[in-house]
């Protein structure tokens, strides 16, 4: 196949999920009060993490069966190749 835009946008996600959990984890508790004490950047810094890990993961597993499938293609006998 191409180039699987997965891999980049997994990676995008990745890094922000990992820089809004980080700053969710080190910010000062004080300035959650507006949202009721709920650490939002905490939250949607690991749902972010998660949503890029796993675009990662698909786009890493359907560039692999492409190669898979090349590989194998070329090694292929069928009966209709005489």
């Amino acid at each position: 196949m191409g180039f699987d835009i997965r891999l980049p946008i997994g990676g995008l996600f990745t890094i922000m999920g990992i820089m809004l959990t980080l700053y969710g984890l080190v910010s000062d508790t004080s300035i959650y009060q507006r949202s009721l004490g709920i650490n939002v950047n905490l939250e949607w810094g690991l749902v972010t993490l998660v949503f890029g890990i796993i675009m990662v993961l698909l786009g890493r597993r359907s560039v692999a069966e492409d190669l898979g499938l090349h590989h194998s293609a070329g090694n292929d006998r069928s009966p209709h190749h005489d």
